[in-house]
């Protein structure tokens, strides 16, 4: 192979790299209002990657009566889930439930900047 035909082929990699579409970052906050008269966790999960929010062991934390804006930086396009259950019992859950186990009717967004509607977890 010649040194100007690899040195073509380099170049041609690079701008292959350059011109992939990269993920761009976006922006959605969930709203939700803990209606149900004990605390409850919830966690919010990709359904394109595996990725929870908050992470890292940890869940969001409402209280009874409590409303919480949970802002969370995602992929746009991606389709995010809630999970939410009370506190002590994984039992009684909405969404998709502790790790993601369950499937829902509506309890997925699409990550496209904004907010969503207030998510009301009642009894």
């Amino acid at each position: 192979m010649s040194i100007s035909f690899a040195r073509r082929v380099a170049a041609a990699l690079s701008l292959a790299v350059l011109i992939a579409p990269a993920a761009h970052a976006g922006d959605v906050t969930f709203q939700i209002r803990n209606n149900h008269p004990n605390a409850m966790r919830v966690e919010l999960y990709s359904q394109d990657r595996d990725y929870v929010w908050p992470g890292n062991g940890k869940d969001f934390y409402l209280d009874d009566g409590e409303t919480k804006q949970l802002p969370i930086s995602c992929n746009d396009g991606e389709k995010i889930c809630y999970g939410a259950w009370v506190d002590g019992d994984e039992s009684t859950y909405w969404g998709v439930g502790p790790n993601n186990q369950e499937s829902c009717e509506d309890c997925c967004y699409t990550c496209s900047g904004g907010q969503t509607e207030e998510i009301d977890l009642e009894e």
